[in-house]
């Protein structure tokens, strides 16, 4: 299994909008400055994103986007899925494609760490990732403030 670009720069969005989550939407301008990210390629990914029920837009000032369900909700494969377009049932046809004992010992292996890594994808919740990213913002403010890092702990 193979994570592409598209797939990398949809969870990095997704996981900003799991960082913000319950705080209203976020633009993707901010998401495109703050990720260095082109805008109109966000554009792109928010369209299959909002298309395959991970994301929700809100129109007007004050609007941008919101995660459509609770980050504890959505795994990093729905998003890879969503992203390259994948149904479960042509996921299935690609693991199904490559069964066990069609071609060699590797092709076999290969085909096992696609399917297990898939499977540990999918288990992978964006909260996972947001409660690892607001530990060292916390640590970064701080920093900044002139609080000792010791005193976080």
């Amino acid at each position: 299994m193979r994570v592409s670009t598209k797939a990398r720069h949809a969870i990095t969005a997704m996981m900003h909008l799991a960082a913000h989550y319950g705080r209203g939407p976020v633009t993707l301008s901010d998401i495109a400055q703050t990720q260095g990210m082109s805008l109109s390629y966000l554009e792109q990914l928010f369209s299959r994103l909002r298309k395959h029920g991970l994301v929700n837009g809100v129109r007007g000032p004050g609007g941008g986007y919101c995660l459509a369900a609770s980050p504890d909700e959505i795994s990093i494969a729905q998003v890879m899925d969503a992203v390259e377009d994948r149904t479960p049932a042509e996921r299935e046809r690609f693991f199904a494609a490559y069964r066990p004992g069609s071609r060699s010992e590797a092709h076999d292996m290969w085909h096992d760490f696609s399917k297990r890594l898939y499977d540990f994808l999918a288990h992978m919740r964006l909260s996972d990732f947001a409660r690892a990213q607001q530990v060292p913002a916390t640590a970064r403010r701080a920093t900044r403030t002139g609080v000792e890092l010791h005193a976080l702990r």
